[in-house]
């Protein structure tokens, strides 16, 4: 047996309780990692709350957690990691929990960190995905809406890398932050779209909305096309003819080994400002949710 934090129905954070739970097995391709750090993901708080019910059900009792990273102590048949490895990667039945299953692990760099490690999988792949579907390269101009944000920061990095010009969109508290990583920072709020103009005055390109705030109708004017723009966020995409694209649509591993290169060897920043016990992963929801975190937040076992 092991502890896992676990919720048996929809609220407020503190359904989230410790439970003894079984240790999992692994099936063909998995491994068990005894966990060391795993990620608090928005989608982890949007399941927890019953926001995503509808679109996807949960059995109870649930062990949220998208992503963890820990130490190999079984495999399943034809897995790509021994025991006794360091890996990361997407859980298969929640990362809450003192140990879970990895499915196409990634190997842990001595240089990173496991709060690094843990909280690079989801919003990586996820800022990844997207600069592919929008065919971000060289001479682009983008436009990132939540360039602070967890997926956003990591796509603004990664669009700078790549050659394109990089405008994203923050609070004025962040805005030194993102300018740092290369992006033009316009502040949002009522007339970003006059600044966004005013800081590319030859035009945004291609526009990549990490934020739900609503903008998505300004962004089809300033890209032109409502193909030239694609959302994480806004459940109203359809309406817009912008493309959604969903976090089920990438679990593999070859973006992911990439992130883990760049961010050991420093051409990539992962901020981890806030870290908590795992019991304590409904206070780490509560902080959140009042926006009291900037960053990803991350439960160590």
């Amino acid at each position: 047996m092991s502890t896992a934090l676990t919720f048996s129905e929809y609220g407020a954070p503190e359904v989230l309780r410790p439970t003894e739970v079984p240790r999992p097995q692994p099936g063909p391709g998995q491994v068990r990692i005894k966990v060391e750090a795993a990620s608090v993901n928005p989608l982890d708080l949007k399941i927890r709350s019953g926001l995503m019910a509808k679109a996807a059900p949960v059995d109870f009792p649930m062990i949220p957690g998208l992503d963890a990273a820990g130490v190999v102590d079984a495999v399943g048949q034809g897995a790509d990691a021994a025991v006794g490895d360091e890996v990361l990667g997407a859980t298969v039945g929640g990362g809450y929990s003192e140990y879970a299953l990895l499915e196409q692990p990634v190997a842990k760099p001595a240089a990173l960190s496991w709060e690094v490690a843990a909280s690079l999988v989801t919003v990586g792949r996820a800022a990844h995905r997207v600069l592919d579907q929008l065919g971000v390269e060289a001479g682009h101009t983008l436009l990132v809406h939540g360039a602070a944000g967890s997926v956003g920061f990591i796509a603004v990095q990664l669009a700078v890398a790549r050659g394109a010009t990089v405008i994203g969109t923050v609070g004025e508290r962040d805005i030194e932050r993102v300018t740092a990583r290369g992006a033009t920072a316009v502040r949002y709020g009522d007339g970003w779209a006059e600044r966004v103009r005013a800081a590319a005055p030859e035009g945004v390109d291609l526009v990549f909305d990490a934020s739900g705030a609503g903008v998505l109708a300004d962004s089809v004017a300033l890209a032109g096309d409502a193909a030239r723009v694609i959302t994480i966020a806004d459940l109203s995409a359809r309406q817009y003819g912008v493309r959604f694209s969903p976090g089920t649509a990438d679990r593999g591993g070859k973006a992911l080994a990439e992130l883990v290169r760049r961010a050991a060897d420093g051409r990539l920043t992962v901020p981890v400002p806030r870290t908590y016990p795992l019991a304590e992963a409904a206070r780490a929801h509560a902080d959140l949710e009042a926006h009291r975190v900037r960053g990803k937040a991350v439960l160590l076992p």
